[in-house]
């Protein structure tokens, strides 16, 4: 198998493991690519959860993170996870907090 193919191979993978709407988790963000921004406003900060767009043909996950930065993501350079069933259902859950403001607050 040539370098084309084992990468294609690779792509069809992330493609079928991350479709489109999988919830993730960044962990490290480690690509070159990154390194670049330095403390760049349009970083995006470890353990920030985010939503994959699309997974393009070399492998690169395309994610809109919950603090409104997109971001390419590389798997074998990236550290990242799906969401877990459990974190999911937390994500579903109201924020108990929240509800107290609106029970409680000036009206």
């Amino acid at each position: 198998m040539n370098e084309w193919d084992r990468l294609h191979r690779m792509a069809e993978y992330y493609k079928a493991e991350y479709p489109i709407g999988t919830r993730i988790m960044l962990k490290v963000k480690q690509s070159l690519t990154f390194e670049y921004l330095g403390e760049d406003m349009h970083r995006v900060d470890d353990n920030t959860r985010g939503t994959v767009l699309t997974v393009d043909d070399t492998g690169t996950l395309h994610c809109k993170f919950d603090n409104g930065r997109s971001l390419g993501l590389i798997p074998s350079e990236d550290s990242f996870h799906k969401l877990t069933e459990e974190e999911l259902a937390e994500e579903q859950e109201p924020d108990m907090d929240e509800d107290e403001d609106e029970d409680f607050g000036m009206r």
